[in-house]
């Protein structure tokens, strides 16, 4: 070895001490040092003895610049003399002991560990070795080893394994001995091949002789062994050989003798130590069964049990949780199938994909049991409770889903059909070519007159668009709203019974359509739908004139906080308009009366809601006919102040021109009704300490105490001629047989618990998100726990404040028609029901989660229906379509095209709205031909019902009288598809179409018949393309499941090469920041809106959504997805509240002021406003933490969740550090949410 050279750190005294001694020993190494044994011996005790005595002499040696460390290692390796090592290694022992980080980092680059194990394997040859020196040399192992990343593999080559192994066998007796060598042992045992070669050695044999019962001598020495024992036992094999031997039983035993002896909780590590042990064994299935034969789950459930009142012993509850969930038989979901309960056949079905593979399952197949429990032993899941693998890389590594392909960075304008394919396409922008010669712009006209007979000369020009399947006359569109007020008779309806059948019990009559009768009249009906001269000429009276833009101006130039629903959702209420609220703000208290056979003469006697007998079956005991008969009158709550775009009867009329697979025949209240978004604020639920873990344990009691267990089907939509199984009404009654609902299954556990399963998307065997379900027959002030038991995200905002929604028929016939925010305890968990390797797309092992809540209920015999989100169904929008025709002025240019026929026969509409040009004069009809055009579509997630409410919230803002709305139709042309996907909405569906696939997945290749509206709105999109009149802005609305607050997606090139590795030029990066305009305006004026969360990235997984496709094939640059929280907001003016339909209707208004902004913005000549986005974006990225990896949960696409919360302490927390809810480490978590770039690339479309 070459000798080096003594160096000393500038500013320390060349005199020093230690330094000359260092020097002196430095001039010995080699033969001097074996000839010179005494002064070898002299010259290292005098280092010990200063570096022991005075701190300095430590730092002098350890400094930077000093070769100290290389002078002391030297003399280890050289000598010869057991005196001589003893003395190094106190001299290292005390070096390393102060600052250990830094200092044995050193230690470990001058190649010290390798030196450790020669000293080691030499000294073991001697008989009988040197105790002291191996007990020096084991205490600075224990002290290196962590630090050192290839220490196990160091010292199996070196051959110290074995050599560590013998001395431990040789000093069991001998704990000064023993102890340092457990320790080593401990290090090695974390190197899975060093594991295998010591569980063969022994070594797991030699450490239950260790483990002894509950004693009070020896603690450290027990917990090192417990240590070491569970880094052994991470090995399947040393796991299977501590079963075989019986060990399970002896844990077990161990565990409980601990419990009960350690009463004041002073050795919680030991007992820590046996359950992890215990956990790493139950890792292998072979290690689950000896666990359930030795009685484990009910030893640790027990003394969990004991453990719970004290909080210190969180830790070992967090455990023995895990191992009861891990050991918990695996059951099947009560299902005969997970495909969907309803079928719907496609006319052909894709060559690949999952559809495919679902249609080619061979007949018989038990698509619901999961096999891998049978011949796999997955403990994937079992260490990260997530099942998001992503979360476990380092955060600093690249995204690998961000594109890197600068070719498809660059969009390209590519309209990808003949122009004369796209020429069809003209007859849905008529605005770009009508002259408006046989309009009458005179004011003194009446209003109604007017409105009407441009409404005629659009009828009079139907729209036919062809479609892979040529429309029959009864389904061609037409341009009047009217036409779906009023099916025709070709149109497909309900079929009714063949049978005449008893008349259900009173107790039990379904709001059914066909026996909803219309009070009104005819005239009065067409009154309900057509406005009267006289309010035409009030909404007119209050458009904007010309003379007022300079006012227009100076509102745009505040901070647009005044735009609420208090003053655009009630639209033309009139003055009198805020009469409709009590002063103390509760809804009126006011009902009118339809005439209906439905009897609901007191709703406390009386089944008010669709009651779960399925239409046109016998199912249900038979009853006479009520006395009421025809004569029975229904309450409903007087709303029309409060809610000017809803219409009980017009709904009723709305869904009888719906749809559905299973031919819907009733009507859920809360549709029927309507929805007044409360007065009062909801914030989020805090969550209460502990709930997942009691909910667990209560689950874990079902195998306990098997004898309490009820087990009852009460709801069931796999036995479709009768749903309701009736009992002596014990049990609630459950109902889902309705537009947009979605329960499966509902199957009684307790007397007050019920397990709900929710269906699956039609020609799909997953997507469970989405319910909407109706419950009756309930005790006031009894809690009920609802268990949703099939749910698939490894998280939920669930987890984080957000509740269930709940409405209450007797609430609403007593004034309050509303949805609330309902349900304690709530909380989302991994549970024990398989889910099978085809539901998973084949991964096995596979667990589906747990959505629990518990709720009471305030009225007797009340119906109540509970949903995910506010439900907006299909036949609301056509409702509210309607409604809005009737608040057309004539200074409104309207309307409604039906874009195309679903696969299931409901027509998707296309608004067209704008200001009317002020005369048909060349200069006026130019300027109206000639506005930019905004694209805006939504709903093509059916679950994501909140993109219908903001999409709401804009429409009524487009149609209002404001002098703002008033501008906005003056600046552009809107075209709008406000549901993209009807047939998914209809059938209750969370996330596909009829076709069983993401629409927004199928934007770069739709296929015209299984993807008709895709289909159709891009080839309107790339109409616009050919004819240089590619829209201004393109928006899709949606919901977002696991974020917080309202944000937008975009593109950038220059954003998406930030955030790789790729390499690219200025001219690469050159484009218009104009992009990251309307979200830094939405920033400034919305106040759910949060620009923090924004994200312009382009990623591949994302490469067939709108916002991608449009961006790179049409060529807009302004192509965005807006995402709303199905949640609440955690920045803002509502911090720390749930959302609702006024912040999201109010987002969709503000996303109209956001546009007037941006069309100013856009016509300043400066553009000074584009600096103030490239410091903007500056800023932005020198904020950057991380680039994390997305996380795709069965292809959603959705973020990894970034709050904080101890989601896997509960469940499976390696460390099984005690439960941190709602503390300081999500508070910590928090403001570093605050500070993650704008760039964040964790996105879902």
């Amino acid at each position: 070895m070459n000798k080096p050279k003594m160096a000393t750190e500038k500013g320390v005294p060349s005199n020093s001490r230690v330094l000359m001694l260092l020097g002196q020993l430095e001039r010995m190494n080699g033969e001097a040092m074996m000839r010179d044994v005494e002064t070898a011996r002299q010259v290292t005790a005098k280092i010990c003895h200063l570096i022991q005595t005075q701190e300095k002499s430590g730092k002098e040696v350890m400094s930077k610049g000093s070769s100290g460390m290389e002078v002391i290692l030297a003399s280890l390796e050289n000598t010869r003399d057991v005196q001589t090592t003893l003395n190094i290694l106190y001299i290292l022992s005390e070096l390393l002991t102060v600052g250990r980080g830094r200092r044995v980092g050193v230690f470990v680059s001058k190649g010290g560990t390798g030196i450790l194990f020669q000293i080691l394997i030499t000294a073991s040859k001697e008989l009988p070795p040197s105790e002291e020196l191996m007990l020096q040399l084991h205490s600075l192992l224990a002290k290196v080893g962590p630090k050192d990343r290839k220490f196990g593999v160091k010292a199996r080559l070196s051959g110290a394994l074995n050599a560590t192994v013998n001395l431990t066998k040789q000093n069991l007796q001998n704990t000064k001995v023993l102890l340092p060598c457990l320790q080593v042992l401990r290090v090695y045992s974390t190197n899975s091949v060093n594991a295998i070669s010591l569980g063969k050695n022994g070594v797991v044999e030699l450490m239950f002789k260790i483990v002894v019962p509950f004693s009070k001598k020896n603690i450290s020495l027990l917990k090192v062994a417990l240590d070491a024992l569970g880094a052994l036992l991470k090995s399947k094999t040393n796991a299977r050989r501590a079963v075989d031997a019986g060990h399970v039983h002896a844990l077990l035993a161990l565990y409980q003798d601990w419990h009960h002896n350690d009463t004041r909780h002073r050795h919680m590590l030991i007992r820590k130590g046996l359950l992890v042990c215990l956990r790493n064994i139950t890792n292998i299935k072979l290690g689950r069964k000896a666990f359930i034969d030795a009685d484990g789950m009910r030893i640790l459930y027990y003394s969990s049990t004991e453990c719970l009142p004290v909080r210190t012993l969180d830790p070992l509850v967090n455990t023995s949780s895990l191992i009861m969930r891990k050991c918990f038989p695996k059951n099947r979901l009560p299902l005969p199938t997970i495909k969907s309960a309803f079928l719907y056949q496609l006319p052909h079905v894709p060559v690949v994909g999952p559809v495919a593979q679902l249609y080619s399952q061979p007949l018989g197949v038990d698509d619901v049991v999961d096999e891998s429990d049978d011949n796999e032993e997955t403990d994937a899941d079992t260490e990260n409770d997530t099942d998001n693998e992503e979360d476990k890389k380092d955060p600093h590594t690249e995204n690998e889903d961000i594109e890197t392909d600068l070719n498809k960075l660059h969009p390209k304008k590519n309209p990808g059909r003949p122009f004369e394919e796209l020429k069809v396409y003209e007859r849905f922008f008529l605005e770009l070519s009508e002259d408006f010669q046989g309009y009458n712009f005179e004011p003194s006209k009446s209003a109604s007159t007017t409105s009407s007979s441009f409404s005629s000369t659009r009828a009079t020009r139907p729209i036919i668009v062809p479609t892979a399947q040529a429309l029959s006359p009864k389904h061609v569109p037409v341009t009047s709203f009217q036409g779906d007020c009023n099916p025709s008779k070709g149109e497909r309806r309900p079929p009714s019974p063949s049978v005449p059948t008893p008349a259900p019990p009173a107790s039990l009559t379904p709001l059914e359509l066909d026996t909803i009768h219309l009070t009104k009249d005819q005239d009065r009906k067409e009154e309900a739908h057509i406005p009267s001269p006289d309010t035409l000429t009030t909404l007119s009276s209050l458009i904007r004139p010309p003379s007022q833009a300079q006012t227009i101006e100076q509102a745009l130039a505040h901070v647009l906080e005044c735009v609420s629903l208090e003053a655009t959702g009630a639209l033309n209420t009139g003055e009198d308009g805020g009469q409709g609220v009590k002063p103390n703000g509760s809804p009126v208290n006011g009902t009118r009366h339809i005439q209906s056979p439905l009897l609901l003469e007191d709703i406390a006697n009386r089944r008010v809601g669709g009651g779960g007998s399925n239409w046109g079956s016998d199912c249900g005991s038979e009853g006479t006919e009520d006395e009421g008969g025809e004569g029975a009158v229904l309450e409903v709550p007087d709303t029309a102040l409060l809610l000017p775009l809803h219409d009980p009867d017009l709904y009723v009329e709305m869904v009888k021109g719906t749809h559905s697979v299973p031919q819907y025949a009733e009507v859920a209240y809360p549709d029927y009704f309507g929805h007044i978004a409360p007065t009062f604020r909801e914030p989020l639920q805090e969550r209460v300490y502990g709930v997942q873990r009691s909910k667990i344990f209560q689950d874990i009691e079902r195998l306990i105490h098997p004898n309490d267990i009820v087990d009852k089907v009460v709801y069931d939509l796999d036995i479709p001629s009768c749903p309701v199984i009736e009992d002596n009404g014990e049990s609630l009654k459950f109902n889902s047989q309705f537009e947009s609902g979605n329960l499966r299954k509902a199957v009684q556990m307790r007397k007050y618990e019920y397990d709900l399963v929710l269906n699956s998307d039609i020609n799909s065997n997953h997507y469970h998100q989405w319910f909407y379900f109706e419950v009756s027959g309930m005790r006031v002030g009894t809690t009920y726990r609802f268990n949703i038991i099939n749910s698939e995200k490894s998280n939920s905002q669930f987890n984080y404040g957000m509740q269930v929604l709940m409405y209450s028929v007797q609430e609403a016939i007593s004034g309050r028609p509303r949805w609330v925010r309902t349900g304690t305890d709530i909380c989302y968990y991994k549970n024990h029901f398989a889910r099978s390797s085809i539901a998973a797309g084949g991964q096995k092992g596979k667990s589906y989660y747990t959505m629990t809540f518990s709720t009471s209920f305030s009225h007797k015999d009340d119906v109540c229906y509970f949903a995910y989100h506010y439900p907006y169904t299909y036949s609301t929008l056509k409702m509210h379509l309607s409604k809005l025709e009737a608040l057309r002025t004539p200074q409104i240019y309207l309307r409604r095209d039906v874009l195309c026929e679903t696969l299931g026969g409901n027509s998707c509409p296309l608004l067209t709205l704008t200001a009317m040009p002020e005369s048909n004069s060349n200069d006026h009809i130019c300027q109206f031909r000639n506005r930019p055009l905004i694209f805006l579509s939504a709903r093509v997630h059916p679950g994501e019902t909140n993109a219908s409410w903001v999409m709401k919230g804009t429409l009524e803002f487009l149609m209002g009288t404001s002098l703002l709305a008033a501008s906005l139709r003056e600046a552009y042309i809107f075209k709008i598809v406000p549901m993209l996907n009807p047939d998914g909405v209809v059938n209750g569906n969370h996330r596909c179409s009829l076709s069983g696939e993401d629409l927004n997945r199928q934007w770069q290749n739709p296929n015209p018949e299984l993807h008709p509206t895709i289909y159709h709105t891009k080839s309107l999109l790339q109409y616009l393309a050919h004819i240089q009149r590619a829209p201004l802005v393109f928006c899709d609305y949606h919901g977002h499941s696991r974020k917080k607050n309202v944000f937008m997606y975009g593109c950038s090139v220059k954003e998406t090469v930030w955030q790789s590795n790729i390499t690219a030029t200025s001219s690469d990066l050159q484009e218009d920041l104009g992009y990251r305009a309307l979200p830094k305006i939405l920033s400034q004026i919305a106040p759910a809106f949060s620009m923090v969360s924004c994200s312009f990235v382009v990623e591949r997984s994302k490469e067939s959504t709108a916002r991608v496709v449009v961006w790179r094939e049409i060529g807009v640059q302004r192509s965005y997805t807006m995402e709303s929280t199905l949640c609440g907001c955690d920045q803002g003016k509502y911090k720390g509240l749930q959302i609702g339909t006024r912040e999201l209707e109010e987002m969709g208004a503000q996303f109209c002021v956001a546009l007037l902004r941006l069309k100013r913005l856009t016509g300043i000549r400066n553009h000074q406003h584009l600096l103030d986005l490239e410091s903007d974006i500056i800023g932005t990225q020198s904020k950057v933490v991380s680039s994390s990896p997305s996380t795709y949960v069965m292809e959603e696409d959705e973020p990894s969740f970034l709050e904080a919360i101890d989601y896997s302490a509960e469940s499976n927390d390696e460390d099984g550090e005690p439960e941190i809810e709602q503390g300081i480490e999500v508070q910590e978590n928090a403001n570093h949410l605050d500070r993650l770039s704008d760039c964040e690339t964790n996105h879902k479309d």
